[in-house]
């Protein structure tokens, strides 16, 4: 959607606003979620937008950013191998919050994808990383270029992966600025929310999915282990968009 398409929806130009290279006078870690997301909008307006994977605890930050900006855009990368029910978890949110869900995906289509590469997820570590950068990094980078998105907020928090534990609230990715208003949220006061709210969960969580991401690489956890125990798809737990060029450099499609 255009910044033109943007505005009809009452989200001003971000051409009013302090420009990605000013991240000067940056709220304070303890910020609450709402002011960190108006502090955003603020600043970034139609530049400021909502990445989910519709996952397990996404309603969450969904209903959070969808109360202070309502008709922000919020991406959603499609992979082609996402469960039925993801899909229709983002559709059921999509219309409970009216959101202006902008919805991006690979361009080569898995099916191709599987006839000229194979499975790329079974093809160890290397694979992995092509299959990401194909199928989720350049769909979000190019959503983001797309959309004139100069400020990105996403649900992430630190308790999920090593390297969400080392990202602050505030700072910049990539040339972009990447916010993460819920970064230091535990499950206690995930579960708090959603009942507060009354939001649903992801479909497949009563099922022992705690993280949820594609078919082939998504497995139910049991009692004490880590909620991303069943994300099967790389080493490090991380699906690549949340992970600087610089830190991966490897995560590239040019070799498909």
């Amino acid at each position: 959607m255009s910044v033109e398409q943007l505005a009809l929806h009452g989200v001003p130009s971000p051409a009013t606003y302090p420009r990605k290279q000013d991240v000067t006078a940056l709220p304070p870690d303890e910020t609450a979620p709402e002011e960190l997301i108006a502090w955003a909008y603020q600043r970034y307006g139609a530049g400021l937008a909502l990445s989910s994977s519709f996952g397990a605890d996404s309603a969450v930050m969904i209903h959070l950013a969808s109360r202070v900006v309502p008709k922000i855009p919020v991406i959603m990368i499609d992979t082609g191998y996402l469960f039925p029910e993801t899909y229709r978890f983002a559709e059921e949110l999509r219309q409970r919050f009216d959101l202006n869900l902008v919805v991006y995906g690979p361009q080569m289509s898995s099916a191709r994808q599987e006839a000229l590469h194979g499975e790329l997820w079974e093809q160890g570590e290397d694979g992995v990383k092509r299959y990401l950068a194909l199928n989720k990094v350049e769909p979000m980078k190019r959503a983001l270029s797309e959309l004139g998105i100069t400020a990105w907020m996403a649900g992430v928090r630190a308790s999920q992966t090593e390297h969400r534990r080392t990202l602050p609230k505030v700072g910049i990715v990539d040339g972009r600025v990447k916010i993460h208003p819920i970064l230091d949220w535990d499950n206690e006061r995930i579960d708090n929310y959603l009942k507060e709210y009354d939001l649903p969960r992801h479909p497949l969580y009563a099922q022992g999915y705690k993280s949820i991401g594609d078919v082939h690489s998504t497995l139910p956890v049991v009692e004490g282990q880590d909620d991303r125990a069943g994300r099967l798809l790389g080493a490090k737990k991380e699906c690549g968009l949340h992970v600087s060029a610089e830190e991966n450099t490897s995560w590239s499609a040019s070799g498909l």
